[in-house]
């Protein structure tokens, strides 16, 4: 679990619909179902959240009182809609205008099986979910409102891993409104992708993104005590692979300190200042001995956002997955492709950055180590080292395209590298991008994403499929089924819509 991160206390709501025309003992029974279905929800170990059962809604005033406690609970990530009978979608049209928060349609019903020998019109009229999410459905679409559709049995493990899924993603949501990102120093100059406009982000994602001096940090640590210092670089030894020349009494121990003192400084600014992920460049470092490196990673793998280069949508995504994906196998970590293997039939990315890896996607125990870098002006930052696991994956862009955001998600194969890289002192890792090498890296330059993403190990495409309609931002899928035509023409009908939306 990352310690910066909390999901402590947020709530689903189970939202059940029905109209006071089946009587009350109907109306007792779906109560009686509803509740256990979102009972058996709630103790699903895979729901990240808690699922809280809602009394069943039989009018257009009880609706729109739930929505409008919805939009002001503050543990409340979302509702899960179920129609048990047939509920007349009229009464669902003020309500739904005014609900902020996601919405997963849950299609099923109550008993798993049709009871062949005793069904009746008196269990036909209180099992209607069939016809009832369909009139529900419709008034959704009709108010053309973003919504996830899950549909199965209950007790079914894939339809709970599907809503346990949505629900992940909802968190990531819940914990960009009102989020606050900074960046220590600017943009990289001249650099267009990691720039974009951030006063749309905020009306359109609900964080903040703002830039604080790299002086306002560097007094902070400056401040940090020496037995502080002492403490952390303990706790590295004891972690980590300490290369020979940083440990106690060695010639670059001072090195390791300067590194421990820049990790707690830093820390120390996200927790007064209540900021959840954070930027820097190379080119600002003044008043700084070195570039952060280890901190970044470690500061990551603690679940805050993190990106290069002044590069804030990045940062936010990084966060927003690692929310997601927290207490879940694998991790999620700032990345970029860096360099390319041609060789014949196996066409390779390798994936890496100057230093800034996190260390929640290492496949082995990371190397702790100092080496020059040759950029930054800066002297030789510490590190940590590592091959990154083999397995699926996917690398996610969330992209300024001038007149609306742009999620760009390519699902790869991570592979193990076959060959030892004693000279590269970066994190790396080693993919295969879906379809082919080929499609997938001319899909992403057709799509315009960028040199920076977020790699999971952990989060699906689906998920962040999701997570862009939840945000209402287009999403752009590279994976198996990818054909360049097909992209380009989904590009250019997404222009059409988007600017006629606007």
């Amino acid at each position: 679990m990352s310690k910066s991160i909390n999901t402590k206390g947020l709530e689903v709501w189970f939202v059940t619909g029905s109209q006071n025309l089946y009587g009350e003992e109907t109306l007792k029974q779906v109560a009686v179902h509803s509740s256990k279905i979102a009972k058996s929800l709630n103790d699903a170990e895979a729901i990240p959240v808690k699922v809280v059962f809602k009394p069943v809604l039989k009018s257009t005033e009880e609706i729109y009182n739930l929505v409008l406690d919805v939009n002001s609970s503050k543990n409340c990530i979302g509702i899960i809609t179920w129609m048990h009978t047939f509920s007349p979608a009229k009464m669902w049209i003020n309500g739904l205008k005014y609900l902020q928060k996601p919405m997963l349609h849950f299609h099923t019903q109550f008993n798993r099986d049709i009871p062949w020998g005793e069904i009746d019109m008196d269990f036909m009229n209180l099992n209607q979910s069939a016809h009832g999410d369909r009139e529900f459905g419709f008034i959704v679409s009709r108010m053309r409102l973003n919504r996830k559709v899950v549909v199965g049995h209950w007790q079914d493990k894939k339809t709970i891993t599907q809503i346990a899924e949505w629900t992940r993603i909802a968190t990531g949501w819940h914990d960009w409104q009102g989020a606050k990102f900074v960046r220590f120093g600017d943009n990289m100059r001249y650099v267009a992708v990691t720039d974009g406009d951030k006063v749309e982000a905020e009306l359109k994602f609900g964080f903040s993104v703002n830039t604080h001096g790299v002086g306002d940090l560097v007094g902070y640590i400056n401040g940090i005590k020496e037995t502080a210092i002492t403490k952390l670089c303990d706790e590295y030894a004891a972690l980590y692979k300490l290369m020979p020349s940083l440990k106690k009494g060695a010639g670059q121990h001072q090195s390791l300190r300067e590194a421990a003192k820049i990790e707690l400084g830093i820390r120390k600014f996200l927790e007064d200042g209540g900021f959840k992920g954070f930027t820097d460049t190379f080119e600002d470092l003044h008043g700084m001995v070195q570039l952060p490196g280890i901190a970044s990673q470690r500061l990551m793998a603690d679940g805050y956002g993190f990106a290069g280069e002044g590069d804030w949508k990045t940062a936010a995504l990084v966060r927003a997955m690692k929310v997601m994906g927290n207490g879940l196998k694998g991790g999620n970590s700032f990345m970029e492709d860096y360099t390319y293997h041609f060789e014949p039939g196996n066409n390779l990315v390798l994936g890496s950055h100057m230093l800034e890896i996190c260390s929640s996607i290492a496949g082995d125990k990371p190397s702790c180590e100092i080496h020059p870098l040759g950029i930054g002006g800066k002297a030789d930052p510490v590190r940590l080292v590592f091959n990154v696991a083999a397995g699926p994956a996917l690398n996610a862009s969330l992209i300024d395209m001038g007149d609306r955001f742009r999620l760009l998600v390519n699902e790869v194969e991570a592979v193990a590298p076959k060959n030892k890289l004693p000279k590269l002192p970066v994190a790396r890792v080693l993919w295969k991008p879906l379809p082919d090498f080929n499609t997938a890296c001319a899909a992403w330059i057709y799509a315009g994403g960028a040199h920076h993403t977020c790699y999971s190990q952990n989060i699906s495409s689906e998920g962040l499929q999701d997570f862009a309609e939840m945000a209402g931002i287009e999403y752009v899928l590279i994976d198996k089924t990818t054909i360049i035509p097909n992209l380009k023409r989904e590009l250019r009908v997404n222009d059409v819509v988007y600017k006629f939306n606007k």
